[in-house]
C-alpha cells in the first residue's frame, strides 16, 4: 500500500464515507480496539508524523542539534537589542520632568549686580492671589537706579522677553532645555501618539522589507535606525526636531522586534522556539528597569540618552555574526546558501548533517512563488488569521496603554509607576512557559486575555477610595497582558507561512499601533477621570477572547513554509471534531491512550485502518442481518 492508498484510504474511514462488506460477524475472537477518542488520538498523531516527516528543515535542524552552541548563541544575540528597544520605547516619560519657570529679568542685574536670586524675583516678577510669583509675566523693565525701583516698584506687566529660567530645577530635561513652557507646553499624549504612529508605518515598511530582502539586512537596517534616530536624540537642537527622531527610532523599534522574532522563528524547533522569544521579552523587560534606574541617577536628558544608548555600537558586529534565516534562502531559490549556512551551523556545534537529508532540501515547486501583501485578502486562512490576531493585539495594546496612563490617576511617582511594572512583567513573561508547554498556543493567549478581563472589571466594582487596592488590580492587569504579548508573537509566527511571516506580523504590530493611538485619543478626550476607557477595555478584551476560538492550535505543528502547507494543515485541523485540541491539553493520557504513543508510522497506519473496519462492522447488528437475508428470500420467492 502506497502512501497516496492509504492516507486516501484513512481519511474515507476517518470521515465514515467508506462503506466496507460485513465481515468479523460470527468471529469468536476479537482483538481489542481503540475506542473513537483514541482512534481521534491516532489519528492525529499519526498526521502530525506524517506531516513531520515531509518537513525537510525540521529533520536538518534535529540533526545539527536542535539548540547546540550555534542556536544557543544566536538567542543571546539578541538580548542587548531588546534592552535598547525598551530603553528607547520609554524613554519619552523621563524627559519631561515638571519644573517650575520664571521669566528672566537679568536686565536688573545692570542696577543691580550684587542682588540675590530671591530679591531679583521679587523686584521683577508680579505676584498671584496666592502670594505666588507668576510664570508668564514680568514687570517691564526700566532705566531707573535701583533705590527708585525699591522705593516706586514697578507696576507694567508683560510676557517673558528674554526666556526664562528655572532655579528650583534639580534636572535637565526638555521643558528647560526648549523652554516648554506658558504655551508651548507638549502634551506628554501627543508626543507618545507620534511614537506609535512611527510604529504603524514601520509595521508595514519592515514586514515588507523582512520578506522581501530577507531577516538578516531587515534586522541591520533596524540596529541601524537604534543608533541614528535613538542615540543620536542626545544630540537635537529643537523640540521638533526631538519628535522626528522618535518617530525614526520607534519605527527602527518594531522593526526589530519583526525581523528578530521570524529569525528565531526560523531557526529553532519546539518549546526551544518559545523559550527563546519569551527569554529575549524578558530582557525587554529588563531593559525598562535599566531606564528607570540610569533616569533616577543622571541629572541631564542628553546624558541619559548618551550612557543608555551607547551599548548600540557593539551591535555592529552583527553585521559579522548574524546568520540570515535557511527556511526564507530556501524559498527565494537561494538553496546553495541555505545549505552552506546549515552546513556551518552543523559544524559550530560539532555535529554532520547527512548529505541525504541535504540533497533532499529543495525548492518546492519549480520556481520561487510570487507572494504579496494581497494574499492576506485573497487566501482564506490568512485573512482570518489577520483578522482575528489584528482585533487581538489592538484589544492588548489600547488596554496595556489604558491601564498604564490609569497609574498617573493614583498618584505615584515617575519612577514608582515604571519600576513595579518592570519588575513585574519578568515573571509574567516567564509564567508563559508553563502555560504554553502544558496547554498549547491558542488556550495560554486564552488565558492571560481572561486574566487581563477580570482585573479590569475589578478596576470598575472597586471604590474609588481604595488606592492600594485599585494600584495592585492594575498592575495584575499589566502582569497578565504583558504575558499576552510574548503569546501573540509566538502565536502569529507559527500560523503565518514563511513565505509571508514578517508581513503578517507587521500587520497585526500595526493593529497594536492602531490600540495605543486609540487608549491616547480616549484618554484625551475624556481628559477627567473617567470609567469610559477601562470599560472600552473589558468589551474590546471579551470580543478577542470570542475571536480566539476560531484560531488553530500550533503547539507540536511544524512550521508552514508555503501556502500549499499552510492551506493543506489547515484542512485537516478543520476535519477534527470541535472539542478534540481542547480534549488533547485539557486531560490527561488514559492508559489505553498510552500504549500507541510511540508506535511507529506504519503501526499507527495500520491500527487506524483496522479500528475503523471494527468499527464500521460492529455498527451492523445481527438483527440487520436478518431481516437483510429475510428480505433476500422474499424477493427470490417472488
Amino acid at each position: 500500500m502506497n502512501n497516496y492508498t492509504s492516507t486516501k484510504g484513512i481519511n474515507q474511514m476517518v470521515k465514515g464515507n467508506h462503506q466496507h462488506p460485513f465481515r468479523h460477524l460470527y468471529s469468536q475472537e476479537a482483538p481489542v480496539y481503540p475506542n473513537s477518542s483514541s482512534l481521534e488520538m491516532l489519528w492525529y498523531r499519526w498526521r502530525t508524523m506524517k506531516t513531520m516527516q515531509e518537513d525537510k528543515f525540521a529533520k536538518i535542524l534535529d540533526a545539527l542539534g536542535e539548540f547546540g552552541t550555534f542556536q544557543r548563541r544566536l538567542v543571546a544575540l539578541t538580548f542587548i537589542p531588546n534592552i535598547l528597544s525598551a530603553f528607547f520605547m520609554f524613554a519619552d516619560h523621563f524627559m519631561f520632568t515638571a519644573q517650575e519657570p520664571y521669566c528672566n529679568t537679568s536686565w536688573i542685574l545692570a542696577v543691580g549686580p550684587n542682588l540675590s536670586e530671591a530679591e531679583q524675583l521679587h523686584l521683577t516678577l508680579p505676584r498671584d492671589a496666592n502670594n505666588s510669583y507668576l510664570t508668564c509675566l514680568m514687570y517691564s523693565p526700566v532705566t531707573w537706579d535701583l533705590d527708585s525701583i525699591i522705593q516706586f516698584g514697578l507696576n507694567n506687566t508683560e510676557v517673558c522677553q528674554d526666556g526664562w529660567i528655572y532655579p528650583e530645577s534639580k534636572k535637565r530635561s526638555l521643558i528647560n532645555e526648549f523652554d516648554l513652557v506658558c504655551g508651548k507646553e507638549p502634551n506628554k499624549e501627543m508626543v507618545q501618539t507620534v511614537f506609535m504612529a512611527g510604529i504603524l508605518i514601520g509595521s508595514v515598511v519592515f514586514g515588507y522589507i523582512c520578506d522581501k530582502l530577507g531577516r538578516y539586512p531587515a534586522t541591520l537596517l533596524s540596529l541601524l535606525g537604534l543608533l541614528v534616530f535613538g542615540f543620536g536624540t542626545a544630540f537635537v537642537n529643537s523640540f521638533h526636531l526631538y519628535l522626528f527622531f522618535r518617530f525614526g527610532v520607534s519605527q527602527a523599534v518594531v522593526g526589530y522586534a519583526i525581523s528578530s522574532v521570524s529569525l528565531a522563528t526560523e531557526w529553532l524547533v519546539g518549546q526551544h522556539r518559545a523559550h527563546a522569544i519569551i527569554l529575549a521579552h524578558c530582557y525587554f523587560a529588563v531593559g525598562l528597569l535599566f531606564l528607570t534606574g540610569l533616569a533616577y541617577s543622571l541629572p541631564h536628558w542628553r546624558l541619559l540618552l548618551l550612557v543608555g544608548g551607547a551599548p548600540v555600537f557593539p551591535l555592529i558586529s552583527y553585521i559579522w555574526i548574524l546568520p540570515e534565516s535557511p527556511r526564507w534562502l530556501v524559498m527565494k531559490g537561494k538553496v546553495k546558501e541555505a545549505k552552506q549556512l546549515l552546513c556551518y551551523a552543523a559544524a559550530v556545534n560539532k555535529k554532520t548533517i547527512p548529505l541525504n537529508l541535504l540533497d533532499k532540501l529543495q525548492l518546492p515547486g519549480k520556481k520561487v512563488t510570487k507572494v504579496s501583501i494581497l494574499d492576506f485578502y485573497s487566501n482564506r486562512h490568512l485573512r482570518k488569521v489577520t483578522l482575528v490576531m489584528g482585533c487581538v493585539w489592538f484589544t492588548v495594546s489600547y488596554s496595556y496603554f489604558t491601564l498604564s496612563l490609569k497609574m498617573k490617576d493614583f498618584g505615584l511617582g515617575i519612577y514608582l509607576g515604571k519600576m513595579v511594572p518592570g519588575i513585574m512583567e519578568v515573571p509574567a513573561r516567564l509564567c508563559c512557559i508553563f502555560l504554553l508547554e502544558h496547554i498549547g498556543r491558542k488556550w495560554s493567549l486564552t488565558v492571560t486575555l481572561l486574566q487581563g478581563v477580570l482585573m479590569c472589571l475589578l478596576l470598575l466594582l472597586l471604590p474609588q477610595g481604595l488606592k492600594s487596592m485599585m494600584v495592585m488590580v492594575v498592575v495584575l492587569g499589566e502582569f497578565s497582558l504583558s504575558a499576552s504579548v510574548s503569546v501573540f508573537f509566538l502565536y502569529t509566527a507559527e500560523l503565518c507561512p514563511t513565505v509571508l511571516r514578517a508581513t503578517g506580523l507587521g500587520l497585526v504590530s500595526l493593529a497594536s499601533a492602531v490600540g495605543g493611538i486609540s487608549a491616547l485619543t480616549i484618554l484625551l478626550v475624556s481628559q477627567s477621570p473617567s470609567l469610559l476607557p477601562v470599560s472600552l477595555c473589558c468589551v474590546s478584551v471579551i470580543l478577542a477572547l470570542l475571536l480566539c476560538s476560531q484560531l488553530p492550535e500550533t503547539q507540536h505543528q511544524p512550521l508552514f513554509d508555503t501556502m500549499e502547507q499552510m492551506c493543506s494543515q489547515i484542512s485537516f485541523q478543520r476535519s477534527m471534531p470541535q472539542d478534540f485540541f481542547s480534549r488533547t491539553h485539557s486531560e490527561d493520557l488514559t492508559s489505553e491512550d498510552s500504549i500507541y504513543e510511540d508506535m511507529s508510522e506504519e503501526a499507527l497506519q495500520n491500527t487506524i485502518l483496522n479500528a475503523n473496519i471494527h468499527k464500521l462492522d460492529s455498527d451492523i447488528s445481527p438483527t440487520m442481518l436478518l431481516r437483510s437475508r429475510g428480505e433476500d428470500a422474499d424477493r427470490q420467492a417472488i
